[in-house]
Parts: structure tokens; C-alpha cells; sequence
């Protein structure tokens, strides 16, 4: 996956209207270099060909990629080698790394995740809790890392929430009115209790999302639902209770952070003469 747009803006952040002060000074003109992405840890890639579209944009075409998204690779892998104008490889090595790496941590997050669920029916989803600009690129990145995505926006689907209930009065009316205005569109309900998961259920939501519920709370809303709605699992979940609330039987754990608490993956830029 690949945002040009947003290239051209990371570049022109870096280089804030002025000119690369310290390669103008060190480096020729005309010097070439070949430059090696090099991963310094363990993990899942992705953003590959957003660093390759980074090095294209500073005018570097001579890029052979050796590891494609999605693949999970060990310290010392050549992910990438670049061949062209040194200024212009130092000009894209920041921006090129910062996108890498960036969606790279979010795709070994996200492996990590759904490690933990293996041999379990639950999927490992998103949230919007993403950077703003960046939640294509890094919901992208969690389907690399094996999780699922969630909405992608306000309009995909209706998610009624607390303020929602609220503010229509009760879970059934929110849902209702939804239902009335927008009757094509896939709801999904947020409860806070079993007893407003009981009140929803005749009216055949999409899916429920159970807020903050105990593994013991989603195995009893397993029971209650039998199969007729999927459900959610969503707050106060670590990696370490992940295959807890898996093994209620939950089809989803929501995981926010796995877009807005992913370390970013160690890669490198090694120059090397041929």
C-alpha cells in the first residue's frame, strides 16, 4: 500500500523549505552509493513499498526488494537495497525508515496478538485509535501482522456507544432510530452490562461490543447470544489475559493498541560500496 501524498508531505516536513544542510556540505554531487535496509530485531514487516515510493520520490529507481509485507524476518535481514545518488538516498533514509518502521511495529504488535489467540476461534481486530492521516497505512499493517480490521470509518457502520445510549435514551432506542434512518447499514452495539446485552438481543444487531466485561461476563454473554450474534470483547485486556477472554468464546478482541501503542521495529540504513 502506497500514500504518495502523504510522501510528499513527510519530505517537505523534513526538509521545513529549505535544503539538506549537512549532505550539501559532506557529499559530491555526483556520488553514488548503495544503501541496504537492514532489520536490527525480529518481527513482521510491513511498508515496504511505502519506503520504496519514499526513495522514488527523491528520484532513486534502481530499489530491489528482497522481503515483502507480511513476512516475519530475523536481526541482520536485508530487507531492501536502494542504488542512486548518495544525497538523494540521505535525503529519503529518515522518512523511508520512520514509515517502515512505524508500520512494521505495528504489524509484529499485532502478530504478537494473534499468537496469543492461536488455535482459538477469536480474531485479533483494530480500532480508530490510529494516527491521524495514517489509519489506512496502519490498518493496513495489522492485516499484515494476521489481525482484522474494524471500521474503517464513522460511515462503514454505526457503532452506538455510551454517549449514543445516552443521548436517545436507552440502547433500544438508539438502535432503533439508527435502524429507521439508515436500515442498509450494519449496527454494532456497545453494552456495558448483561442485562442491556439481554435487552438488545431481539433486535438482531450485527455485533455486540462488551465494554469492559470480565472473561467470565463474555462467557456468560457466549451462552446468552447461542450463536445468533457475533460479540466483541473490548477494554482491560493485556496480552497476558488475551487467551482468557479468547477462550469465552468472543469472536473479536478490539485492541487499540495495536495502532496507537506499537513500538516502533529497529531497521537500519547501511551504506556499502560495490
Amino acid at each position: 500500500m502506497i500514500d504518495r501524498e502523504l510522501i510528499k508531505r513527510a519530505i517537505s516536513e523534513d526538509l521545513n523549505g529549505g535544503e539538506d544542510i549537512t549532505s550539501l556540505a559532506t557529499v559530491k554531487s555526483d556520488e553514488n552509493i548503495v544503501a541496504d535496509f537492514v532489520a536490527r530485531s525480529s518481527g513482521v514487516i510491513a511498508g515496504i513499498n511505502m519506503a520504496k515510493a519514499v526513495l522514488e520520490e527523491v528520484g532513486i529507481t534502481d530499489i530491489a526488494i528482497y522481503v515483502q509485507d507480511g513476512t516475519h524476518v530475523e536481526p541482520g535481514t536485508v530487507l531492501m537495497s536502494a542504488r542512486g545518488n548518495t544525497r538523494a538516498i540521505l535525503l529519503a533514509e529518515r522518512t523511508a525508515l520512520n514509515f517502515l518502521g512505524h508500520l512494521s511495529g505495528i504489524a509484529t504488535l499485532t502478530n504478537i496478538w494473534v499468537s496469543a489467540v492461536e488455535g482459538t476461534k477469536t480474531q485479533i481486530r483494530d480500532t480508530r485509535k490510529t494516527t491521524p492521516g495514517m489509519r489506512l497505512l496502519e490498518k493496513y499493517a495489522v492485516r499484515m501482522g494476521g489481525g482484522t480490521n474494524h471500521r474503517m470509518s464513522l460511515s462503514d457502520a454505526a457503532l452506538i456507544k455510551d454517549n449514543h445510549i445516552a443521548a436517545a435514551g436507552s440502547v433500544s432506542a438508539a438502535f432503533t432510530n439508527v435502524r429507521e434512518k439508515y436500515p442498509n447499514a450494519a449496527i454494532e452495539v456497545e453494552v456495558d452490562t448483561l442485562e442491556q446485552l439481554r435487552e438488545i438481543i431481539p433486535l438482531k444487531p450485527h455485533l455486540v461490543l462488551l465494554d469492559n466485561m470480565s472473561p467470565e461476563m463474555c462467557r456468560e454473554a457466549v451462552q446468552l447470544v447461542d450463536s445468533s450474534i457475533q460479540l466483541e470483547a473490548s477494554g482491560g485486556i493485556t496480552l497476558e489475559s488475551a487467551r482468557v477472554f479468547a477462550e469465552s468464546g468472543v469472536d473479536y478482541l478490539a485492541i487499540g493498541a495495536l495502532t496507537h501503542s506499537a513500538p516502533n521495529f529497529d531497521i537500519g540504513l547501511d551504506f556499502r560500496v560495490e
